[in-house]
């Protein structure tokens, strides 16, 4: 099968040519043309264990974390020991947010048929590696906190697409256990049903961490998950207020169609002006960046997850208010002064699992898929561009341009 493989020595001769200015202009092309990625031909796969199966991809959305991987996106500050090295393994084909249709049954797969078309949850966790105790995380369906990511006979690896022997779906065949894939009720279209797994991330982060009776949020960043989390906090907690903080045009135009109040990325002392404005936060004068205090925002929904973005939330949010890191991106040093000023939260959120909505606990995937078909949840527009697996280069090229492009959620589309 043909598979878009990392890890690899690069085909040089399919890196286009451009001029400096084009890279100066927007620096992760530069990322994008020296990545060790190639289109290969690699050997079909198998069952992974006997309860595992095969399917065959039809649309598979370019995840955010894969594209700071593609353009070597790491952030400001370059440190040596990274804790996550151990759950990683290469070569990797990646893609984990999968439409698919189930093509091969193991001898011992449960609950699937071939046909199914299907939704993926990527947690290679207890169930998938075949652990025959589950750790107590994957007991409650906290399979984001496994403890067995490293656990053979699979190659270590948290999700489908960072490990080796777990192939993801930048590939014409994906392999996957039983447990992670949910079928996709029909009335469903795939350009509905690849959001599955953004949406269950920030799902998670809201879920978790949610906001008060009439509250006031902010969800910094406008990409999927932004947008997403968006969607999620307007029609589920219908009383509290939005305001997006949106880098580029097409993601501003969503997110207030959805029903946030958006403002722009920059500068950071605009950013903070405009939403102790919308907040009624009070600014304290500073010879720096200003401070809201006490504040008026109760939750800062980040799904960015930069030093910026750290030192504006943190002067934007109330005393004894709540900071939720959703996004991923490289460590960073920050002014993080009004953490202990105003006595406030910062909480991870690692993407999702099992999670409780209207009294109801059940995988997040799960929900979503209930949300659009009962028509409560609707991300028609998040899908900006669609490309063929053999244009890799210029969908990514779409992700580094999105002030010109226009994309919110780009994929692959093998239908």
């Amino acid at each position: 099968m043909k598979a878009l493989v990392y890890g690899v020595r690069p085909d040089k001769s399919t890196v286009p040519s451009r001029a400096s200015s084009e890279v100066e202009e927007h620096p992760l092309l530069g990322g994008l043309d020296h990545t060790p990625m190639s289109l290969d031909e690699v050997s079909d796969p198998e069952f992974l264990l006997p309860d595992w199966v095969v399917t065959r991809p039809l649309l598979v959305g370019i995840c955010g974390s894969d594209s700071k991987q593609v353009f070597s996106d790491w952030g400001e500050v370059q440190l040596p020991d990274n804790p996550m090295k151990a759950f990683f393994s290469l070569p990797q084909v990646m893609g984990h947010e999968v439409v698919a249709e189930v093509v091969s049954l193991g001898p011992e797969a449960e609950g699937l048929d071939v046909g199914d078309r299907v939704v993926l949850n990527p947690w290679l966790s207890c169930g998938p590696r075949g652990v025959a105790k589950f750790c107590p995380a994957c007991e409650i369906g906290d399979y984001s906190l496994c403890w067995n990511f490293g656990v053979g006979p699979i190659a270590p690896g948290i999700h489908t697409g960072t490990s080796r022997d777990a192939t993801g779906g930048y590939a014409e065949l994906m392999p996957a256990h039983d447990s992670m894939l949910f079928k996709v009720p029909d009335e469903i279209p795939d350009e509905m049903a690849v959001f599955a797994d953004p949406f269950a991330v920030s799902l998670h982060a809201v879920t978790r961490n949610p906001p008060p009776p009439n509250g006031k949020v902010m969800v910094y960043g406008a990409g999927a998950l932004g947008t997403c989390a968006i969607a999620i906090l307007r029609s589920l907690w219908p009383d509290v207020e939005v305001l997006a903080v949106a880098r580029f045009a097409a993601q501003a135009e969503l997110a207030r169609k959805l029903g946030a109040t958006v403002i722009g990325h920059s500068p950071a002392v605009q950013v903070i002006e405009e939403a102790a404005a919308w907040s009624g936060g009070v600014l304290q004068a500073s010879d720096g960046l200003p401070m809201a205090f006490p504040g008026q925002i109760d939750v800062v929904y980040d799904t960015v997850g930069k030093r910026e973005t750290f030192e504006v939330g943190s002067r934007v949010a109330k005393a004894r208010g709540t900071l939720v890191k959703a996004g991923v991106h490289g460590p960073t040093l920050w002014e993080d002064t009004p953490l202990y000023f105003k006595e406030l939260k910062m909480v991870g959120s690692n993407a999702f699992g099992f999670e409780e909505l209207d009294g109801v606990r059940k995988h997040g995937i799960d929900h979503y898929l209930d949300l659009v078909r009962d028509n409560r949840i609707d991300l028609t527009g998040m899908l900006t561009h669609r490309f063929p697996l053999e244009d890799w280069r210029s969908a990514f090229a779409t992700i580094a341009t999105q002030d010109t492009s226009g994309a919110i959620k780009v994929a692959f589309d093998y239908r």
